[in-house]
């Protein structure tokens, strides 16, 4: 009964970490965030079983994805609008692993943004205003699509909170 217990919490804590971890992968997309978190509760579940962490993790597991589709959709969407090919979007991911490197963890950022205006002024024939807008523009789209895939990670992990206390009371 005690090994039981002290297993289950074990693997809960654990679950715990991996989840507050990928809630800042998110953000910082240098980890796959929402995926982290959706193998935490499959795996949460699957060692744990019950009806209760069953329910909780499919529940966060659903939240996780519909974050990271969205996220992914809407971002996606903005840049084909724009008409940003994925040249210059490559160029900022390149920039912004640099600025990591160079300034942690802001450079991460910095870095995305600096790589795709110039991309982007590049691109548009040295129209430094198109590329600005272009930018910032595409730069809002991921912000926001950031911000979803962030609210609706932090509800997965609020499923398995909530399915870790019923799991202890049943």
């Amino acid at each position: 009964m005690l090994e039981g217990l002290l297993s289950e919490g074990v693997a809960t804590g654990a679950a715990l970490i991996l989840l507050l971890v990928g809630m800042a992968g998110v953000v910082l997309p240098v980890l796959p965030g929402s995926l982290l978190i959706i193998l935490t509760l499959l795996t949460w579940a699957v060692l744990l079983g019950g009806t209760a962490v069953w329910t909780a993790a499919v529940v966060g597991m659903m939240l996780a994805t519909s974050g990271w589709v969205a996220s992914t959709v809407l971002t996606g969407r903005v840049l084909h609008r724009e008409e940003i090919p994925r040249g210059p979007v490559l160029v900022a991911i390149l920039a912004a692993l640099v600025g990591m490197v160079l300034l942690p963890p802001l450079g991460l950022f910095i870095g995305f943004g600096a790589g795709l205006f110039g991309a982007e002024f590049i691109r548009r024939e040295r129209d430094w205003q198109a590329a600005g807008q272009a930018s910032l523009k595409a730069l809002r789209a991921m912000g926001l699509g950031i911000l979803l895939e962030f609210g609706l990670a932090g509800l997965a992990v609020s499923s398995f909170l909530i399915g870790t206390l019923v799991h202890l009371l049943a």
